[in-house]
């Protein structure tokens, strides 16, 4: 089969591969839609180096087929998962960790954190852009009817890792919150954040993703290009600043901003990965009492219940998506997904 590769300073090929065979706990996975994340940009654009291990995860040795938002059906079992497990045929998104199966984390749903080492598909093993993807039975999520597979591949990472940012800023109906960088996490925050009755102030420094927030249900949009966004924010708040902000950028000057414009005993939640964050700790969290948070991903269990979360109010996750590609068209796709400018993209295998 074919599968994509990132080769470094934002190349990448579509490479042979043998069609994966599953071991006595995996499945195969049929991909039929496979998301484009924002975090795909960092190997994308970094060269390869199979010896680093700067993100705290088992790197491969060997390169990897990219894509860690897989959406399928099962298409084989390994020979000690029972049908009580998966069935062939069933519709699913896959929680793309594999770790040890063992340990506390991993028996939470939480692979992602195993005490052993992760294996992260799409990154150290190998990821859902390619018709066919070995995952274990135990990381298989189930896709809702009424949810097609590219709305389970954006749930399988990007709006996923939203919906698990707003649960742990327990966000409440009728509070402000302000969500920095309006990406695809970001469009996705603002989407859910909408549906939970929250008002939203949408900030980013492209108008196109701004008008995308706007029409997501954002009350007010920002751009922070143009005005300072702590300012901005305490005058829609009559000067106290939100209940609640949420990061998705990564800039540093974005997260800076995010606890500053939080109002006394409000929650600031980090999503973005990587980068650095400046604060001046007296005046920015201890002297108003503000909480600051960090939020990575989602669990097993996270994942179902956003899935659930989306089919049960309708939300049109389908509408992230501003461009579909086949797996041949990656190269260009990830070209014009690198401008971040766009909304998300997903290849169809």
């Amino acid at each position: 089969m074919k599968g994509v590769v990132f080769t470094g300073d934002r190349k990448l090929e579509i490479n042979d591969f043998p069609d994966p065979i599953p071991g006595p706990r995996d499945v195969i996975l049929e991909i039929k839609a496979s998301g484009m994340c924002g975090s795909d940009l960092h190997r994308y654009r970094a060269p390869f180096n199979p010896g680093d291990t700067s993100s705290g995860f088992k790197m491969a040795d060997e390169p990897k087929i990219a894509g860690h938002e897989p959406c399928g059906i099962v298409a084989e079992l390994g020979t000690a998962v029972t049908n009580l497990e998966a069935q062939v045929g069933q519709r699913v998104m896959d929680h793309h960790y594999e770790g040890c199966g063992s340990c506390k984390h991993c028996k939470g749903g939480w692979q992602q954190m195993c005490l052993d080492g992760t294996t992260v598909f799409g990154s150290s093993g190998h990821g859902a852009h390619a018709k066919y993807m070995r995952v274990p039975v135990s990381t298989l999520v189930p896709l809702p009817d009424k949810l097609s597979y590219t709305t389970g591949a954006a749930i399988s990472c990007g709006t996923g890792t939203a919906y698990g940012a707003l649960r742990r800023l327990k966000l409440q109906g009728g509070e402000t919150i302000a969500i920095f960088g309006q990406g695809p996490v970001g469009l996705s925050a603002t989407q859910l954040a909408v549906a939970m009755g929250a008002r939203v102030i949408a900030l980013d420094i492209s108008q196109e993703r701004l008008e995308m927030a706007e029409s997501f249900g954002a009350a007010e949009i920002i751009n922070a290009g143009f005005n300072d966004p702590v300012t901005a924010i305490k005058e829609l708040t009559h000067g106290e600043g939100a209940h609640k902000t949420l990061e998705a950028s990564s800039a540093p000057s974005a997260r800076q901003a995010a606890v500053q414009a939080v109002r006394s005993w409000g929650i600031a939640c980090f999503v973005g990965e990587r980068g650095t964050a400046t604060l001046d700790v007296s005046p920015d969290l201890l002297r108003r009492q503000v909480t600051l948070i960090g939020s990575w991903t989602f669990s097993t269990q996270g994942q179902s219940d956003c899935a659930e979360f989306v089919s049960d109010n309708d939300i049109e996750v389908e509408s992230l998506f501003t461009d579909t590609w086949s797996l041949d068209q990656a190269a260009e796709a990830y070209q014009k997904f690198d401008t971040q400018i766009t909304g998300k993209g997903v290849i169809i295998p």
